[in-house]
């Protein structure tokens, strides 16, 4: 999984419009965000890779970067 189909993973799954400048904005700089959305991704992310990703890394990851480096890289 590339970085712009985690992109466009988040705007078909969660319905926000998100763009490569929010991959390092914290949480809660991007519109719309909540953290039921993070759990949503998660299941997304899951889903689409075919992998388990760590849901207490994922808990503590600082922006939506951090948890495209743990779906796809651990």
């Amino acid at each position: 999984m590339t970085s712009d189909d985690f992109l466009t993973l988040i705007r078909d799954d969660l319905g926000l419009n998100v763009t490569g400048d929010d991959l390092d904005r914290s949480f809660d700089e991007i519109p719309g965000w909540d953290s039921v959305l993070l759990l949503t991704l998660l299941t997304s992310l899951e889903g689409s890779t075919g992998r388990p990703v760590s849901l207490p890394d994922v808990l503590e990851a600082p922006h939506l970067r951090r948890v495209y480096e743990l779906a796809v890289t651990e």
